[in-house]
C-alpha cells in the first residue's frame, strides 16, 4: 500500500510516517518505481508506535519497545523495566506539576486583581532569590 493508505490504516500523518522511516523505526519496501510500499506488518508497527507515543514514550523508548516486541526471545522483565521507568518519570512530573499548581494557586489568591498597580504575582516573579 502507498503512504496515504498506510496513513489511513495507522492513523498517523504521512509526515510522521516519513519521519519514522527517516530515523529507522520502519523500513517499507520500495516498488520498482521507487515509491514506498507498506505491508500490513509496517502498518502494525505504525499503530504500535502511535500507541506507544500516546502513552508518553519517547522516540528512543519506542525504538527499544519495538526491538523488544520484535525479539521473540525477549524477557518480559525487560519490557516491564522500561515501562516502570516511564511510570516513575511520569510520577515525578506529576509531583512537579502539582507543586507548580500550588505555587500558582497561592499567587492567584494573593493578588487582589483590582485597579491598583501593586501585584503580588509580579513581585514574586521579580524576586531574584535563587530557588
Amino acid at each position: 500500500m502507498n503512504i496515504g493508505q498506510a496513513s489511513e490504516h495507522s492513523g498517523l500523518a504521512p509526515k510522521t510516517i516519513r519521519y519514522y522511516e527517516d530515523i529507522g523505526l520502519i523500513r517499507p519496501d520500495r516498488g520498482g518505481n521507487g515509491y514506498r510500499d507498506y505491508a500490513e506488518a509496517d502498518v502494525h508497527k505504525l499503530r504500535f508506535l502511535q500507541r506507544s507515543r500516546g502513552l508518553g514514550f519517547s522516540v528512543e523508548e519506542c525504538r527499544q519497545l519495538l526491538a523488544l516486541y520484535e525479539d521473540k526471545s525477549r524477557a518480559s522483565s525487560d519490557v516491564k523495566e522500561l515501562t516502570q521507568a516511564k511510570l516513575t518519570e511520569i510520577d515525578r512530573k506529576i509531583r512537579e506539576l502539582t507543586e507548580l499548581r500550588r505555587t500558582l494557586e497561592h499567587l492567584v489568591h494573593a493578588c487582589h486583581g483590582n485597579d491598583r498597580p501593586d501585584c503580588p504575582i509580579l513581585e514574586e516573579l521579580s524576586d531574584a532569590r535563587p530557588e
